[in-house]
């Protein structure tokens, strides 16, 4: 008999996975931007701005709030990461293998979960942080796999190389200077500037990627929403040429405002390079333009409750420094979150022989019997 296979592909949604996991994920969102926010750059800028502080003491005693609002939020997000993990691993050793790379990021998520416990309670030497950043580039390399694996477009591929790319960057600065460090070996390590700004340039590159693989195309049929891509391009590409030729424009009216424009650039690039780990050595404007796609890709898919906007969201929260093992976690939990929103396929089996006994006219009830 042969068989025919339609194929009813819809992305996965949040409300999908389960009660509790739906809720963590949206709590986790809001407060991880609350703590990017309020911990890593509010703080950082306090720092930045102490003259001011000690001048004003509202302004002392509103940076201070900030500070600590954003420390407990340091907590929070740690504790609903937990949560969100355990909860994916636990579905995941119940279902027994829906992936034939669970055997080697089921334990190693695991590994990663407990040493990150354990670290808090106690504060590893440079030999646990090298081994916590081996552990946590395997299940980098497991997700990424199984991402390659499920999702084929040239756009979501590209996406998730140049991230992961980006994180590897970071991973390979981190670590081996540390175990330069650890030996007490003077000599500079092999490659280790050019891989962080290689890696750097990588996140960059993936911010504006993200809108290629999940904002929307031009050649869609809705028209609304080809509208909506036509106009965000137009706006976006302002921006960017705006802000690329803003010194040089800036320059030729007046000297002092171009001076101006450049120390306003250089503190905010050191707050963001304090809370995010950019250092700004790419031109502002690409980074204004990774913002603005990402922002509106990430938007866009969570407005529609789907799962890659929430992973979108908690990879990019991250930042690209993870000096912090909760932003590791954020990562992988995002990570997760992309794999869960694959999309699903329901086959209907239909034969030849079904078609043509569905196509005779049927038998009548009652017969005439002739002699």
């Amino acid at each position: 008999m042969a068989e025919a296979a339609v194929l009813e592909k819809r992305p996965a949604r949040a409300d999908e996975q389960g009660l509790l996991f739906n809720y963590t994920i949206r709590l986790l969102l809001l407060a991880g931007f609350l703590e990017l926010v309020l911990f890593r750059l509010a703080s950082r800028l306090g720092m930045h701005l102490s003259k001011v502080a000690e001048e004003h003491e509202w302004v002392r005693v509103a940076f201070t709030a900030l500070s600590q609002t954003g420390f407990l939020l340091l907590n929070v997000v740690s504790l609903l990461l937990f949560l969100g993990l355990f909860l994916f691993l636990f579905h995941k050793m119940r279902s027994r293998g829906s992936w034939r790379g669970d055997a080697l990021l089921v334990p190693s998520a695991s590994l990663l979960m407990l040493l990150t416990v354990a670290y808090l309670l106690y504060p590893p030497a440079m030999l646990g942080a090298i081994v916590y950043n081996v552990i946590f580039f395997v299940v980098l390399g497991s997700l990424v796999l199984e991402y390659l694996s499920t999702h084929q477009t040239w756009g979501q591929r590209s996406m998730i190389l140049c991230y992961s790319l980006g994180v590897t960057g970071w991973l390979y600065y981190q670590t081996v200077s540390t175990g330069f460090a650890m030996f007490g070996w003077g000599a500079a390590p092999p490659l280790v500037h050019e891989a962080n700004r290689l890696g750097e340039a990588m996140m960059v590159l993936a911010s504006v990627l993200v809108f290629w693989a999940y904002g929307g195309v031009l050649w869609t049929k809705n028209r609304r929403q080809r509208r909506r891509v036509l106009q965000f391009g137009f706006v976006s590409g302002v921006v960017f040429v705006t802000l690329l030729f803003l010194d040089y424009f800036a320059a030729l009216y007046d000297e002092a405002l171009a001076a101006d424009i450049r120390q306003a650039s250089q503190g905010i690039g050191w707050i963001f390079q304090m809370g995010m780990g950019y250092t700004f050595y790419l031109p502002f404007a690409c980074y204004v333009l990774g913002l603005l796609c990402w922002a509106y890709t990430v938007l866009k898919l969570i407005t529609v409750g789907r799962m890659a906007g929430f992973g979108l969201g908690l990879m990019f929260f991250a930042g690209y420094a993870l000096q912090l093992s909760h932003l590791s976690l954020m990562v992988v939990l995002g990570l997760i979150l992309l794999n869960l929103d694959k999309r699903r396929a329901a086959t209907t089996v239909v034969g030849e022989e079904a078609e043509r006994y569905l196509s005779r006219p049927a038998a009548p009830v009652l017969t005439e019997q002739t002699s």
